[in-house]
């Protein structure tokens, strides 16, 4: 049994790299910048997923308000940018430590509501959020903030003639949600949360600190979740409240998850690889009509899925391969 464990999670490294490998190398053959985009798009939103599914896949705790986190993220980054000049990598470790900061404060009362009450504290917090930015002045308030334009430079994270550095950084940060979960799932951490998600009262029986355990959930998936936005908001070199504290952020972190299949290491990348394509291509050919006809589609998907398949996409792998056993 423990040879048979450990050769499952060596081979899920090695696929992990073979395709990463493989993704690092489509960029030198697609050179359109319209696919480029939704490329780095499609692994943003797989981080992002990612990172929320520790939280809401493995720990049970359904969160609707991750777009505070994203938002503050982009908004550290940005101000300590434009305000004070400071490198955007300071930027993204300092949104990532106040994101996880605020995420324990907020979960020190949050984590004491179950259920749906949890899931509604979590949207109504974010929309605090979303007006306290709104009305915030020195942060550029509803007009926002747009990156002054210095050149590319790495040090600045700032490229105009070329999409690569960004497809790149979004990649590796794609691996590294993923090596996280990976490496959490298999730890005493990930064991806990599995069992508060399944059952809290017995998981506390046994011994589990059920309420440290949705903490460090909440910390680290707030965390990378942040570093997420702090990309974005140099990769569109603007950002205002809407564009990065919008509630179709934290539906877009959770949806790839529900498709793909939630709880799972490869679901939230599996469905972010069908949802965020479909959803930007869409929005594309018939979304700017204002019919929200692209909302209708990937709607549509979503509902489809969780009839055929509420254990996701995921479900049709691991089916077939216990059907082959």
């Amino acid at each position: 049994m423990d040879k048979s464990f450990t050769e499952r999670r060596r081979r899920e490294l090695l696929v992990a790299a073979c395709l990463a490998v493989a993704a690092a190398l489509v960029p030198l053959f697609v050179k359109n910048p319209n696919v480029q985009n939704i490329m780095i798009l499609t692994l943003m939103f797989g981080a992002l997923s990612q990172s929320w599914n520790i939280l809401s896949g493995y720990c049970g705790q359904i969160s609707l308000g991750h777009a505070l986190y994203f938002g503050l993220g982009a908004y550290t980054t940005t101000l300590l940018f434009t305000k004070f000049g400071v490198p955007p990598w300071f930027g993204m470790l300092a949104g990532g430590a106040i994101s996880a900061l605020i995420a324990l404060a907020l979960g020190y009362p949050c984590f004491r509501l179950g259920g749906h009450y949890f899931a509604i504290a979590t949207i109504v917090i974010a929309e605090i959020g979303l007006l306290l930015i709104q009305n915030w002045e020195w942060a550029g308030a509803a007009l926002g903030i747009e990156m002054p334009v210095r050149g590319d430079s790495w040090l600045k994270f700032q490229f105009a003639r070329s999409k690569l550095p960004y497809f790149y950084f979004a990649l590796a940060l794609a691996c590294i949600a993923w090596f996280v979960t990976w490496w959490l799932e298999d730890s005493k951490w990930g064991y806990w949360w599995r069992a508060v998600k399944d059952n809290p009262d017995a998981a506390q029986s046994l011994g589990v600190v059920v309420f440290d355990s949705k903490m460090g959930a909440a910390a680290v998936s707030a965390f990378l979740v942040a570093v997420g936005g702090s990309f974005y908001a140099m990769y569109v070199s603007y950002i205002d409240p809407g564009s990065v504290m919008g509630f179709q952020f934290s539906l877009l972190m959770a949806l790839p998850a529900v498709l793909g299949g939630i709880g799972t290491l490869w679901g939230p990348l599996l469905g972010a690889v069908i949802l965020i394509p479909l959803t930007e291509l869409t929005r594309s050919y018939i979304g700017g009509s204002g019919r929200g006809v692209d909302l209708i589609v990937y709607g549509t998907l979503i509902v489809v899925i969780a009839l055929a398949r509420p254990e996701g996409l995921i479900g049709l792998f691991t089916r077939r391969k216990g059907a082959s056993r």
